[in-house]
Parts: structure tokens; sequence; C-alpha cells
């Protein structure tokens, strides 16, 4: 357990951590900072234990490098990253009780057990008679802070984004916590507290041969940086070269036109308003002197519009990582079909462009995003498997798994969420792959697979469907349950989504 010696002339503020992994824009620390009390870091190692969508393979991979990360710049800072082990409603009022903290302060989450879980750790501490304070720091806008005119919550991305819009800016991030006052304790080993400046595991250790290819490679290729510092460097990088071209090669999967920011932005290791006011410099300096944006800075700013109405959607439907939005989806016939789901999570499924985007998951627990939308669409459309199967394997294998994100995409694609593609929507693989990936370059690189002889690699295998039967099955599905099922929300929407609306976008 921590120990302590006598009691401090001031009494220290907790700063719990857990998907903030930053110091800069970092509410929670830059408070306790300020106030000059010792600060004590903490993360409590099992707080997601109890959380049905706690993080899968490639998000505990990420956590633990991101965590390391974290640790050493705090350290370097004179306060120490401290992690406990146990259940977090329990263990920090005892931690609090423990040390005498004065206060306890974190940055508020918005997926379903981080909120309940919130409100149980601020009745424990206020029980002991600890003061709490929670922040915004994850999101450009309130989620509670607008609504319809109806008064209920916004279904549809276009009216909820102009109602973003017309919201104050978001404030400038925070500064840098600089030099901290860390608290006079050390660690003890106990089965309630694990050592020092770093989490208990050891990430960087290597995977055992048995290990599958993911997870024996992915920490030597030099795609991803977890952390801080990484998150700038991509950040930089695509503010340099990615941004202005964005609005066309954010959809072509051959070439890096994406920004890759998702999951630094998934673990809090930069802020939504650092990305966002960095962008919109961007606009200042080489657009007008409004600082207007131009296609791609606008394009990209809306696919920061897609992760808040992600978030958004999350806060105020909450069973919808379970649930499809639409009731008449809940009697959609779906096909109980564990040879074709495991085809496709094997990129076997005889289409180019799907199996390459799902070798390249394998191999770098990322998809681009447009090749997302193909691979869900025939899942749910060609194959007619849940989107839920889908969802809880991209879970487990993204680097940058987030419950609203993942969610949303899915449904959006499926056809049973708020705002989501037409029923009568099936993106063709082929005819994606032409549009998309001419010369095959995508399809050659993550399957080795060519739809053309021409264009090299090996021929593709014979598909596992056919999809203009598949098209034809699932449209007539669609029909069913349009006719017998009432949609909820609005009867209509106002303007209907493109495919480059897609909230998978990264």
């Amino acid at each position: 357990m921590l120990a302590v010696g006598p009691r401090m002339d001031s009494d220290p503020i907790i700063v719990w951590f857990r998907r903030d992994l930053r110091i800069a824009d970092n509410p929670a620390l830059l408070y306790a900072a300020h106030h000059g009390q010792p600060v004590l870091p903490l993360y409590v190692g099992d707080w997601e234990d109890g959380d049905r969508w706690a993080p899968g393979m490639a998000g505990r991979w990420w956590l633990q490098q991101s965590l390391r990360r974290l640790a050493a710049s705090l350290a370097s800072r004179g306060a120490p990253l401290f992690t406990i082990c146990g259940n977090a409603e329990e263990e920090l009022p005892r931690l609090a009780r423990e040390i005498g903290a004065r206060e306890v302060v974190w940055n508020r989450l918005y997926e379903p057990y981080p909120r309940e879980l919130e409100r149980r750790v601020a009745a424990g501490l206020e029980r002991d008679g600890v003061r709490w304070r929670a922040f915004d720091a994850g999101l450009l806008f309130d989620p509670d802070s607008h609504f319809s005119r109806s008064g209920r919550p916004f279904v549809q991305f276009t009216a909820f984004w102009r109602s973003c819009l017309s919201l104050p800016e978001p404030a400038p991030p925070e500064p840098e916590a600089g030099v901290l006052r860390g608290v006079d304790a050390v660690a003890r080993t106990a089965p309630s507290a694990a050592s020092g400046t770093e989490p208990s595991s050891a990430p960087d250790e290597q995977p055992p041969e048995s290990a599958s290819p993911w997870e024996r490679g992915i920490g030597e290729t030099p795609t991803w940086v977890p952390g801080e510092a990484g998150a700038y460097a991509c950040l930089e990088r695509f503010l340099e070269d990615g941004l202005a071209d964005y609005e066309v090669s954010r959809d072509v999967p051959g070439i890096d036109g994406t920004s890759r920011l998702s999951p630094h932005l998934h673990f809090g290791e930069i802020g939504a308003r650092q990305v966002w006011h960095a962008v919109r410099e961007v606009a200042w300096t080489k657009g007008n002197a409004r600082g207007a944006a131009g296609p791609g800075q606008a394009s990209f700013l809306r696919q920061l519009g897609w992760r808040e109405f992600a978030h958004y959607l999350l806060v105020h439907f909450p069973r919808i990582p379970e649930e499809p939005f639409r009731p008449e989806f809940a009697d959609f016939p779906w096909e109980d079909d564990p040879v074709g789901l495991e085809a496709w999570k094997r990129g076997e499924t005889g289409y180019p462009l799907v199996d390459a985007a799902m070798h390249q998951l394998l191999a770098e627990g990322w998809m681009h995003n447009r090749a997302r939308m193909v691979a869900a669409s025939f899942l749910t459309k060609d194959l007619l498997i849940p989107w839920q199967q889908g969802a809880a394997w991209f879970w487990d294998r993204l680097v940058d798994a987030d419950l609203a994100n993942n969610t949303l995409g899915w449904q959006w694609t499926a056809g049973s969420g708020p705002d989501a593609a037409p029923y009568f929507r099936v993106f063709n693989p082929v005819l994606q792959a032409r549009r998309f990936d001419p010369e095959g370059a995508y399809a050659r690189a993550w399957s080795g697979q060519a739809s053309d002889p021409a264009q090299g690699g090996r021929p593709a295998p014979s598909p596992i469907v056919d999809h203009a039967e598949a098209r034809a099955r699932a449209l007539a599905a669609f029909r069913g349950i349009r006719r017998a099922g009432t949609p909820r929300g609005p009867a209509s929407h106002a303007r209907t989504p493109s495919a480059d609306q897609s909230p998978l976008a990264n």
C-alpha cells in the first residue's frame, strides 16, 4: 500500500488519469499544479475491468506503451505516476484517506461505464468528506449543451454540426503543466498497489512465439509511436503533408492520405481542442485574414464533427453499442454464418479490396476509412452477419477502437443507426476497388491479390458469395423490416448522408 510520512503542511491533490494520457491541455492536471499542493498522478490499472468494453488486444498494447511515456514525462516534472490495482470506487477514496488528500480531480469521459464509475467514485469521496472536481477535456462541445428545436437530442449529423458551429468556438487548449510538486510517498509492493512510476506490467517485453503475427510485429513497425510526443509528430506530419489534399486523398486507401490521429485522440494523448486549433492555425496562415478553411481543412474539421456526433449519441442513447438504434432492426433476419465470419476475419473473401482491408487490420491494428466502410458493408449486407459481430472484431483488433466511433460506424454502415446509410446502399466491393484503388496498389500491398491480372499480384480466390445475389437477398430483407417497422426519430432526414460522410473516418 502507499505509505506516507508525517502529514504535510499542504494536503495533496490526486489527479486520476484514464484516457487523458497527456501533459498539455489537461485541465485536471493543470488545476492541481496551479493550486500549489503536492500532486499525486494516479492510474488505477483495473478501472475498466467491470466494463464489457474494456480494451481489446490492440488497445491494451497501445495503453501500456502510452502509460510508460506518460510516466516518464510526469517523473521528469517531479511527480511520478503511481499505479494501483483494485476497484476504483473503493481504492480512490481509500488512497485519499491514506495520504490525506484534500481533493481528487479528473477529466470526464463520455461512455456509459466510465460515466457511472465517475458517479460512484464521487459518491465514495463525498462520504469521506473529500472534495472532487471533473473537467471537460475530451470533446470540442459539451454533449449536454445543445438539442434540437423540439428539445430532443439530435439524430441527424448535418443539423447537429450546424448547431455545434453556432456555439462559441472551442476554447484554446490549456498550456502544458510545468514543474510539479510531487507527493513525498513511496509505494510498497502489495496486492493493492504497484510500485513506482511505471505500469505494473512490462509492455515492451517480447511476445511469445505463439503470439499472432500482429502481436509479434506491431511493436516493431514504425507506423505507430504511442504517447504524447508521437501524437504531436503525427499531427505535424499531417498538417504539413496531408491536410491540403485531405478532401480527396482521404478516400484513396493506396496512399497515406488520412491523419492517423484516431488512436492518439482515443487515448487522450492529444486533445480535440489541440487538433481543432492547429488546423484553424493553418487556415489563418494559409487562408485569408479571417482564417477561412480550404477544402482539406473544412473536410477534416467535419470529420472531427463526426467524432463529436458519435460521442453525443452515446451520451444520449447509451444502449446503442449493443442494440440497433432503429427498433425495427431488432427483427432483422441476420444469418448465423461462422464460416463466412471467419473468412472475413482472415481476409479470405475473394474480394481483393475487402481482403486487403482485413489484412491491414491484422498487420497494423488499423484500417483505412474507405476500406472500413467496404469491409463493414460486405459483412453486414453481403453476408448478412450481425453488425455487432463485426464491431466486436474491430474492437479487439483496432488500436483506435473507440466505443462511440466504432458503434456509430457499424450502425451507419448496417443501416440501423441514426442518420445511417440508406438500406439500399450496398457497397459493391468490385466497383469500390475500381473507383478508389484503380491501379490495385492497396490490394497488392496488403493481400497480394489483384482484381485485374494486368495490375500484377496473384489472382484473387473465388468469392465466397456472389455479390449480385447477396445484394438482392439483403434488399429483400431490408424491405421486409421496413414494411413491418416504424423508425425511431424523424420520419425523414433533411439530407441523406453520402459515402464520404461516414463516421468511420480517421
